[in-house]
């Protein structure tokens, strides 16, 4: 550690380590940077014990190549003992080399979801002496679309300790963890930096859904007294004149674009035209292309859609001047990682706002279940073949399922053996 440059623990590692190490189910929530990768390195090197079975103990998942890479290379400056055998999982061809390697004996996997789970599915993964199960950047796993791998192989692993990493929590990820974590711990730390930054007043609507947002932009731009001059942002043009089209105006020229995506609509070309027009109270901008604009005289201004560029928001929220402006932000769970590297880099929280009686809140439609009302054909039992048609010897019948991992065993001892 003291090589390595760790003098001391950080707060996630302090609050985490000894519950690790104590075998229990945790659910550490901490910004980028706080420390969670080394934390889950430390309590694995201290928790394992060498053996020499040829399945492994710990599966860790991330979600890409790079944080494979990331992992094992901590791991690889962490390890003083060389017996322990780590091993990456990340490729997108064929299973073949990934499963001999696997069948030389592993302790540790880092792992993508999606391929330890095509892995596991050809036999050539064994979690039956699986230890510990850690998902790291849960978050981004949850934000991919791999929850189905995660919960699969979880619910094949058995009995082992859970621990996942996340920067947030929300709805999303909790319906992935709870298919397979029973009564954990959930442990949050807040890394804001060490000084505050001065912005104008910030504030945080959650939504459930992008309809939700453009029911809710409406709702609060209907009181035209309040809001008077507003620019919305958007990540992009097509966005931009989507949203034009849906919100609500009840004078013409009230709602513009800047920039329209097509030559024919209204809108502007410079921002100082619309300050300069009374009538034209909200303007439209995308994030793509805008550039650096001059926001000077304009008091509301709205994030629709948090930009994916942290800076982008910051240039815009920063206080230069005596003006007193409103940021208003909405923010899906899908965004608010991006809200709280924004948090993280202000030094300061969002102020949290809760959504307006009487805001139409749009469900996120399901699929419909199996119409049990359908004619179902009878599954024929007779044999298939015809006449010709004969059941297997006894002694030809299988009643055996070789896995990869032992076929590719077997292959290789009929080619040394």
């Amino acid at each position: 550690m003291t090589d390595a440059g760790y003098i001391s623990a950080k707060e996630i590692q302090a609050k985490t380590m000894s519950r690790i190490l104590g075998g229990q189910d945790i659910i550490a929530v901490g910004p980028e940077g706080s420390g969670k990768t080394t934390n889950y390195v430390l309590g694995v090197l201290m928790r394992l014990k060498y053996s020499t079975d040829e399945a492994p103990k710990v599966l860790i998942l991330v979600p890409s190549k790079e944080k494979v890479l990331e992992v094992i290379e901590e791991f690889e400056k962490l390890n003083k003992n060389k017996n322990l055998r780590i091993m990456g999982l990340y490729g997108n061809g064929g299973t073949e080399q990934d499963v001999l390697d696997l069948v030389d004996g592993v302790d540790i996997v880092v792992a993508l979801p999606t391929r330890a789970r095509a892995i596991y599915l050809k036999l050539g993964l064994n979690l039956s002496k699986l230890q510990m199960f850690i998902v790291d950047d849960a978050e981004v796993i949850v934000k991919q679309g791999m929850q189905l791998p995660v919960c699969e192989l979880a619910r094949s692993a058995g009995k082992c300790q859970h621990l996942i990493f996340t920067t947030v929590v929300h709805e999303k990820l909790n319906n992935m963890i709870d298919q397979f974590l029973h009564f954990p711990t959930t442990l949050e730390v807040e890394d804001l930096g060490e000084s505050e930054a001065n912005t104008h007043e910030l504030i945080l609507y959650p939504v459930p859904n992008h309809k939700t947002k453009v029911n809710l932009l409406n709702m609060l731009l209907r009181d035209d007294e309040v809001f008077d001059k507003v620019v919305v942002f958007v990540n992009t043009r097509l966005t931009a004149q989507k949203l034009g089209k849906t919100l609500h105006s009840a004078k013409p020229g009230e709602v513009s674009v800047l920039n329209p995506l097509f030559f024919d609509e209204d809108g502007f070309d410079h921002i100082e035209d619309f300050k300069e027009i009374p009538e034209a109270r909200i303007l439209i901008v995308a994030n793509e292309g805008s550039g650096s604009l001059d926001l000077s005289g304009i008091p509301f201004i709205f994030h629709f859609e948090v930009p994916e560029q942290k800076e982008t928001f910051l240039s815009r929220v920063l206080k230069t001047g005596d003006e007193d402006v409103v940021a208003i932000t909405f923010a899906t769970d899908m965004e608010l990682v991006e809200v709280k590297k924004i948090e993280q880099s202000v030094g300061k929280k969002l102020t949290v706002m809760d959504l307006p009686e009487g805001l139409v809140i749009d469900k996120v439609a399901k699929t419909g279940g199996i119409d049990k009302s359908r004619i179902v054909k009878e599954k024929n039992v007779s044999p298939a073949g015809g006449g010709a048609f004969h059941d297997k010897k006894e002694s030809n019948t299988k009643d055996y399922n070789y896995g990869i991992g032992q076929k590719a065993k077997m292959t290789m001892k009929k080619k040394h053996g």
